[in-house]
């Protein structure tokens, strides 16, 4: 294998779209090739690993062992490929291009009307493919070139991930304005007597609101767990709940008998993040946008703040 001349490399840029699609007719559409043209690569691939690469499990194809070893050096020299052959300049007018993003409905909710409205304003031909997981999914999937963009919070960052700071956060509490006896706002004790909603993606009270309420050696009763930040205000309307999420999801909840208040305890704010390979660094698309979503999200700081 050491030996180029005898090696299609074009079979690489199909193995880079397996590794991604995980769906042969899904990676021929993205290579614009017919599903047995990729299927008759992958077979000369398997040969060429000597490896199945990639096995049927459930309608889906997984990675080997092998193929998850190469696939994160194989982003990467397809990175560096792209970026040699690409234009010096990006022009987001003509370009055409897809970008992979991953965030959580909140950073959809803060990001995406605004992201949107932009590139079909300004970069009518770009086509975004937005997907959500944990945080640590979405860190493992920039690192191994599923995803060119991760929004969110990363406490840490692994081995080769950039990162810039979009905005920082604080919290605030919703509430029926009609629980509240004609208050602006909450003490402790009726805070605690209340029943809540608890916005998280694994339903557990490890979140940074128990945690600072934790560290008073109190404890709510969380009676409603889901995953969506966007639904979680409307559900407060009518009833006793009471929803402690990030300031930034109830900029269009206040009103309309709802009472946006802060909390009655302390609780840090938090740093929300952009986070890529450094693979991607010279990429000049890549580089544009990043920069749109650091001046998008600059905007709504300052709108909010």
């Amino acid at each position: 294998m050491n030996n180029l001349t005898g090696i299609d490399l074009n079979l690489l840029v199909v193995l880079d779209a397996l590794l991604t699609e995980r769906h042969v007719s899904r990676a021929a559409v993205r290579l614009n090739k017919s599903q047995p043209a990729v299927s008759h690569a992958l077979a000369r691939l398997r040969e060429l690993f000597d490896d199945p690469l990639l096995v049927r499990h459930g309608g889906r194809l997984e990675p080997t062992i092998r193929a998850l070893e190469l696939a994160p050096r194989l982003a990467e020299a397809m990175g560096r490929v792209r970026s040699l052959l690409a234009p010096a300049g990006f022009d987001p007018a003509t370009e055409r291009h897809v970008f992979r993003l991953a965030m959580s409905d909140y950073g959809a909710v803060v990001l995406l009307p605004k992201l949107m409205a932009t590139l079909r304003a300004e970069a009518p031909h770009i086509d975004l493919v937005v997907s959500q997981a944990s945080r640590e999914v979405m860190a493992s999937q920039v690192v191994d070139g599923e995803i060119d963009l991760a929004l969110g919070v990363f406490p840490t960052h692994g081995e080769g991930i950039r990162s810039s700071l979009l905005f920082r956060e604080s919290f605030a509490c919703l509430a029926d304005a009609s629980q509240l006896g004609g208050s602006p706002a909450m003490d402790l004790g009726d805070y605690l007597a209340r029943p809540h909603v608890l916005v998280s993606l694994r339903g557990d009270a490890g979140n940074e609101i128990d945690l600072a309420l934790a560290e008073t050696g109190k404890a709510r009763r969380i009676c409603l767990a889901l995953p969506h930040w966007s639904v979680a205000p409307g559900l407060v309307r009518g009833t006793d709940l009471v929803l402690t999420v990030a300031r930034r999801i109830l900029a269009q909840a206040e009103g309309d008998g709802l009472v946006v208040f802060e909390p009655p305890f302390a609780i840090p704010p938090f740093d929300f993040e952009q986070i890529w390979h450094r693979r991607r660094d010279g990429d000049p698309g890549h580089r544009w946008l990043r920069t749109l979503v650091a001046r998008l999200l600059e905007d709504e700081g300052a709108a909010t703040g």
